[in-house]
């Protein structure tokens, strides 16, 4: 636009300048000792004209060649800039691919060689996340420490810095260090919304539950946290500052009580909270007005199993609002199971019996099966009693439940002649009385004890015992040596009587001469049997 207006007024001007030199003609007469110049106007005004065209070129021309030193050192930034972005975008990019260690090397020689203070410090804070995702946390360090140099004076960079400096500090779980850092930004007065996140997620780690409460509500307020969340958060610190009140002794909690808002008191954990405060305080009405508006906004087997201890006095009203929460969920363990303690506080023994019974055809469950186990001993049926605390146990233990049948019983190692010890060497263990050389007599066998019995059905445990009476073996009877009951230790010669009195040498040395009596003589060819016997064990 503003080129098409100069060029209409040149045109105005040249046509009206042409209009009146026409009009107006005239000589010019210049003066220069010894000359005398004379032009016609038209001449002249043309001259002036070209002069002032020269001169305009020639000053714009030499102009351009003293530039020329201005315009190679732009230059040179310019392609020096193009160079650092080339490097950081190609950084940035593998840093959120997940290739750290391209994107630290593409970085680190950005920070080597942009001489923008700015840009080092972008460089060196990129460089040390990548670095942080390696798990190289000491060049971490080194990188965010150089960033602290290049961005003195600079208060935006100094906030950046701490920002990542938190952010990595928590991810390696140094919730004290990062809140050191996140310090001077809370003092300055931030509250952007990434630092209160990272000062939220400090303080929950650390557990101070007043500056969760208070920087989840004001996250939530400027939508920076999902409900669900926020929710979470309120709930756990809301439930710790009213628990720590209670507990101080005073009358603090409902200070704080007063404080929550009504979609914060029916939460799950402000609601169990609030509701033991109330009845530890002797209000036990309001404490059932919490739960109950609790529980329909949030169904959870906690808030139930609360809402079901109560004193005898409570029982019908509690015993009703149950009942009605029961037509909206009729296959509901829990609640069954609290209707079932809800009738036992109030002595309702056959109401009690069938809600108990019902939850647990839906669930079996050691509380379920503890409650019936009581009230079926309060009525004095103690096998009921008993084998509901059994199932009760098993159903929290998972306890084994053993087979009936009958194990063989342990051999009979009592009479064994020899014992290989330790040492390589045969000796007899136990250590044994001497023997008779006429015979060998065996003891009897201690009786079998019977296998422990686990088995948590009283009818299986009656039948195992009467299977195990009709299955008993027979007493074994004594055996004498003319029985060959050493036989079935050794399928060789009898071994000598006396042999058991003389201790029997390693491998490798000579065995004593057995005895030459005529009752212990061994059959011809089975001294070879027995020393190889004796070896064998």
């Amino acid at each position: 636009m503003r080129t098409w207006f100069w060029t209409l007024l040149l045109a105005v001007v040249a046509v009206a300048l042409a209009v009146v030199l026409r009009a107006h003609a005239g000589n010019v007469v210049l003066l220069v000792a010894p000359w005398r110049i004379e032009l016609s106007l038209t001449l002249a005004v043309l001259l002036i004209l070209a002069l002032f065209v020269a001169l305009y070129v020639g000053l714009r021309m030499l102009a351009w060649l003293l530039a020329i030193p201005d315009r190679m050192r732009a230059w040179r930034g310019q392609r020096a800039q193009a160079r650092d972005h080339d490097l950081l975008e190609r950084g940035w990019t593998e840093l959120l691919e997940g290739r750290f260690a391209h994107a630290e090397k593409n970085l680190t020689k950005l920070l080597e060689q942009t001489r923008v203070a700015s840009r080092r410090v972008l460089a060196a804070l990129s460089a040390a996340r990548a670095a942080h995702g390696l798990g190289e946390f000491e060049r971490r360090d080194r990188l965010l420490e150089s960033a602290r140099e290049h961005a003195k004076g600079n208060a935006g960079l100094q906030e950046a810095i701490a920002t990542v400096s938190a952010d990595q500090l928590l991810d390696q779980g140094r919730a004290q260090e990062a809140l050191a850092v996140l310090a001077p930004l809370q003092d300055g007065g931030v509250r952007h919304l990434h630092t209160m996140r990272l000062l939220l997620r400090a303080e929950a780690a650390l557990g101070h539950h007043e500056r969760v409460f208070t920087l989840a509500r004001g996250l939530r307020r400027r939508n920076a946290l999902s409900k669900t969340e926020a929710e979470q958060l309120i709930d756990t610190a809301g439930a710790a500052r009213l628990r720590a009140a209670a507990a101080s002794g005073s009358d603090a909690w409902r200070a704080v009580w007063k404080d929550l808002k009504n979609e914060e008191r029916v939460l799950p954990e402000i609601a169990l909270a609030g509701a033991t405060a109330f009845e530890a305080a002797g209000e036990p009405v309001e404490a059932a007005r919490i739960l109950e508006a609790a529980i329909p906004v949030h169904f959870m087997p906690a808030l139930v199993a609360a809402y079901a201890r109560c004193d005898s006095e409570q029982v019908p009203r509690r015993l009703a609002k149950a009942e009605a929460w029961l037509q909206k969920r009729p296959t509901d363990a829990d609640l069954l199971a609290a209707l079932g303690m809800l009738c036992l506080n109030g002595q309702l023994w056959g109401q009690a019996e069938r809600y108990l019974q019902r939850s647990l055809g839906l669930r079996n469950d050691s509380h379920t099966h503890a409650l019936l186990g009581s009230l079926y001993d309060r009525l004095d049926r103690p096998a009921d009693a008993v084998r509901h605390w059994r199932l009760a146990t098993a159903a929290s233990m998972a306890l084994p439940v053993l087979a009936t049948d009958h194990a063989l019983p342990a051999a009979e190692m009592s009479a064994d002649p020899l014992h290989l010890d330790a040492e390589g060497e045969y000796s007899a263990y136990p250590p044994e009385p001497p023997l008779s050389e006429g015979a060998l007599a065996y003891a009897e066998p201690p009786p079998v004890a019977a296998p422990a019995d686990y088995v948590l059905d009283p009818d299986a445990r009656i039948a195992g015992a009467e299977g195990a009476s009709a299955v008993e073996p027979e007493p074994r009877p004594a055996e004498t040596a003319d029985s060959g009951g050493i036989d079935q230790y050794f399928d060789s010669a009898p071994i000598p009587v006396s042999a058991f009195d003389v201790p029997v040498p390693t491998y490798g040395t000579t065995a004593p001469e057995p005895s030459t009596s005529p009752e212990a003589q061994p059959e011809p060819g089975a001294g070879d049997k027995n020393s190889s016997s004796n070896k064998q064990g």
